[in-house]
C-alpha cells in the first residue's frame, strides 16, 4: 500500500536551516567543493549545532507526540550535499532524537524541485535563491535569517505572519507603493467585501488550521498571529478575507507602521514571516524571522 502525506503538515528544511553548518560553508566557500566533501567526511561523527530553524522544527515535529496531532506533522530534509557528505547531517539528526526519516540530497545542486514531489506546504532554507525558485513554483517559502530568537518558553508553537505578499496576495502593496498610503487606504476601504486574492502562504496557513481544528481551544499546540504594518480602516479587508476563508488566526496585530519586533517578543513568536527585508532585520533582533522574497516589495530595480 502506498503511503500517502494527505492530511499531514509537510515542512521541507534545508540542512542549513536545521543545523550551524557553518564551518562546512567557510571550508566550501574558501576552498572548494573537493575539501568541502574531505571536511564533512573527516568531521562525520561531529555532531552539529542547532540552527536557526531548529527550535521550530523540534516544536512542529512535537505535535505527533499528542493524541490528536498524531502523524500529523512531516518534516523533510531538502540538502545540497550528497548522500555520502550529509551523513554528518543525519547522524546529527539521530543524537538530537528528531523523528526525521526522509530526505533528498542533491548532490550539489538546488534541491527546490524535491518540494512539490514530496507536497512540502513550506519550504525553509538559507539560500535565498532556493527560496525564490520554490516561491516561483508557487510554494511557501522562507529563508531563514540567523539573529537572536527567544529561548523557549513553553511547548506551545507560536507562528507569525506579515499579511500582503505573504498570507496574501501583493495587489494591496502594489497601490500603496505607486500612488502612497493615502491611495492605498482609501483603495482598501473601498473593497473591503472583496476577499484579497491567495499569497504564497495561505496552504500552509490552512494546513497549520486543519491541526488546529483537531485541538480544544485551550489546549492547541499551535498558536498563529497577523502581524502587519496596516491600521483601520485597511484592517476591515483583512478580516472579512480570513472569514471568507473560513481560517481563524489566533491574534490579529494591526501596528499602523509601528516596528513590529517587540510586538512579536511580546507574542514569543517562534518564526516571523514577512516579505520585506527591512522588517525582516528588524525583527530577527527580537525572534526568528524568515524572509520571503516575494512581490513588489521583492521586485527588481527598474532600468534606468
Amino acid at each position: 500500500m502506498a503511503i500517502s502525506f494527505d492530511g499531514k503538515l509537510v515542512v521541507a528544511i534545508s540542512s542549513r536551516a536545521l543545523f550551524d553548518l557553518s564551518d562546512s560553508h567557510n571550508v566550501y566557500e574558501e576552498e572548494g567543493l573537493d575539501a568541502f566533501q574531505e571536511y564533512q567526511t573527516a568531521h562525520e561523527d561531529d555532531i552539529l549545532k542547532p540552527g536557526d530553524a531548529f527550535p521550530l522544527v523540534t516544536k512542529l515535529l512535537a505535535i505527533n507526540q499528542l493524541e490528536q496531532g498524531r502523524d500529523r506533522v512531516e518534516v523533510i530534509l531538502l540538502s545540497r550535499n550528497s548522500s555520502d557528505t550529509g551523513l554528518r547531517v543525519f547522524n546529527s539528526i539521530e543524537h538530537y532524537g528528531l523523528p526525521i526519516t526522509r530526505a533528498a540530497f542533491a548532490g550539489g545542486q538546488s534541491p527546490h524541485r524535491y518540494v512539490s514531489a514530496f507536497g512540502a506546504h513550506l519550504f525553509l532554507s538559507t539560500s535565498p535563491d532556493d527560496v525564490r525558485q520554490v516561491l516561483d513554483a508557487g510554494f511557501a517559502a522562507a529563508n531563514i535569517l540567523s539573529g537572536g530568537p527567544l529561548e523557549q518558553q513553553d511547548d506551545l508553537l507560536r507562528i507569525a505572519f506579515d499579511g500582503d505578499a505573504v498570507l496574501f496576495s501583493d495587489e494591496s502593496e502594489r497601490v500603496f507603493q505607486s500612488a502612497g498610503l493615502e491611495a492605498f487606504a482609501e483603495s482598501e476601504k473601498a473593497a473591503a467585501w472583496q476577499p484579497l486574492n491567495d499569497g504564497p502562504f495561505k496552504p500552509f496557513l490552512e494546513a497549520l488550521h486543519q491541526i488546529q481544528k483537531t485541538f480544544p481551544v485551550e489546549q492547541c499546540p499551535i498558536r498563529t498571529a497577523l502581524v502587519t504594518a496596516r491600521s483601520a480602516p485597511a484592517h476591515e479587508r483583512v478580516v472579512r478575507t480570513l472569514r471568507a476563508w473560513g481560517i481563524r488566526l489566533d491574534e490579529s496585530l494591526f501596528l499602523g507602521g509601528l516596528p513590529k519586533g517587540p510586538f512579536l517578543r511580546a507574542f514569543g513568536a517562534d518564526v516571523f514571516f514577512d516579505d520585506q527585508q527591512g522588517h525582516c532585520e528588524s525583527a530577527r533582533e527580537h525572534v526568528a524571522a524568515g524572509h520571503v522574497p516575494h512581490g513588489i516589495a521583492n521586485a527588481p530595480p527598474a532600468d534606468p
